[in-house]
């Protein structure tokens, strides 16, 4: 007799959240350097000024995820204490981002953000591992791709839909527009409300053995409990683990130099804008926030085929090609001066995007021991936010005496680290490929 499916409707709901919590970190990408450069940044500090995002990221995720495995409330279970909680911050947030009159101010409510993002997100991916068995994790990881998108897709693209759709007009030159003021709001509000709605339409299973889980609980109380358990883990990581590490690595530092540098570059080297005072510097980071809509909507659309692509290649050769397919749409950027042309640049993007957000974490999800999903899959961004620390930490260097502060320079970058990323997944051992 063959055993029952997830329905898709199930698996919808328990993904749902992510559509909220990619609404903000997508305005968060598509707008954080063009706010420094409106609050008086230059090219070669905005890598720091983005440290923020890695450094909380690196303390928050293993911290939450080392927490979640040993929360159990009758109300809320597992993991939804934690959704809930990084819902309200964040939405708080992202109210306060835009009305930012310093830089430094900015600066420091990115990291109030992002820390609020990241209480949400991490138990986001122990929760598809503690819901759906190991055959079905793959359509589970794919559907968060798909949520990703849609949020991404909405945030990124929302300044520009404001401007050109509902007629927004021009805020005063050098000030931080309407438009990315009530985006802001709006992803405040559809942040809440995504998170709110899977808390509600989808149940946590209790723990099997309620009394060992309450010993262990009772084991595991203390901050140098948490620290010695996260770093017991730490040694005991498992070898796909290690191996994934590097391959998310290259990925990474690639996508971290888009993110800093796409925007100012298409608004300076394809629109022609020769300060962030320019009329042009506006209409080009609002088209930068398109593209990014762009790889995000090739995103949700291509999540639909990972399943049976990994089903028929390997979840290895699946997510080789689609980072190929990332590298050739960032380096193609340099020779392009259209900006339609770079919605074709987008493609590659955002196919390379849903394999990131899904093949990683279900080759991973096989790997790991039980009743430790959420520490490990915190310690797994590790080798998400340490290439964004040594990109906020010495990518200005680079800018300022390699790249000649060359911000179209640092994208094509970018896609070099992600050809790289493809060569290293060769090496990856998948205990799980069988049940892709």
């Amino acid at each position: 007799m063959p055993e029952q499916r997830t329905s898709l409707p199930t698996i919808w709901n328990m993904s749902f959240g992510f559509l909220g919590i990619q609404f903000g970190w997508g305005l968060q990408m598509a707008n954080m350097s063009a706010i420094y450069e409106y609050l008086g940044a230059k090219a070669d500090q905005i890598p720091m000024l983005w440290l923020a995002a890695p450094l909380t990221g690196l303390l928050v995720q293993p911290i939450i995820g080392h927490l979640s495995d040993h929360t159990w409330s009758p109300t809320l279970g597992r993991r939804r204490p934690y959704f809930l909680v990084g819902a309200i911050l964040s939405s708080l947030a992202l109210i306060a981002m835009p009305n930012s009159s310093t830089l430094w101010m900015a600066a420091g409510l990115l990291w109030i953000l992002d820390a609020s993002i990241n209480i949400s997100m991490e138990p986001f991916r122990a929760f598809i591992s503690d819901l759906l068995p190991q055959r079905e994790r793959t359509r589970g990881f794919a559907m968060q791709s798909f949520f990703i998108g849609v949020g991404a897709v909405l945030a990124s693209a929302m300044p520009w839909m404001l401007t050109n759709w509902f007629g927004v007009g021009a805020s005063a030159p050098g000030t931080i527009p309407m438009t990315v003021r009530l985006s802001f709001y709006i992803g405040s509000a559809a942040f809440f409300g995504a998170v709110l709605y899977t808390i509600l339409t989808t149940k946590e299973h209790p723990p099997a053995d309620m009394e060992e889980f309450r010993r262990q609980k009772a084991n595991s109380k203390g901050i140098a409990s948490t620290v010695r358990e996260i770093a017991q883990a730490v040694k005991e990581m498992p070898e796909t683990m290690r191996q994934l590490a590097l391959v998310q690595i290259c990925t990474w530092l690639g996508l971290f130099c888009m993110w800093l540098y796409f925007p100012v570059a298409v608004a300076r080297n394809v629109f022609g804008a020769p300060d962030a005072n320019s009329p042009l510097y506006q209409q080009g980071v609002e088209w930068a926030g398109v593209c990014f809509g762009a790889y995000s909507a090739v995103c949700f659309a291509f999540a639909f085929f990972l399943p049976p692509l990994a089903k028929k290649r390997g979840r290895k050769m699946t997510h080789a090609m689609c980072l190929l397919a990332g590298a050739a749409g960032l380096v193609s950027v340099a020779v392009i001066t259209r900006p339609a042309l770079l919605l074709l640049s987008m493609t590659g993007v955002g196919i390379a995007w849903a394999s990131t957000l899904s093949m990683p974490y279900s080759m991973l999800a096989g790997a790991l021991p039980p009743g430790k999903t959420g520490v490990y899959m915190g310690i797994f961004n590790f080798f998400i936010v340490i290439p964004e620390i040594i990109a906020s930490l010495g990518f200005g260097w680079v800018m300022n005496h390699v790249l000649d502060n060359n911000r179209l320079a640092a994208v094509v970058a970018g896609g070099v680290f992600m050809a790289l990323a493809a060569l290293l997944v060769a090496r990856v051992k998948d205990p799980g490929e069988a049940a892709a």
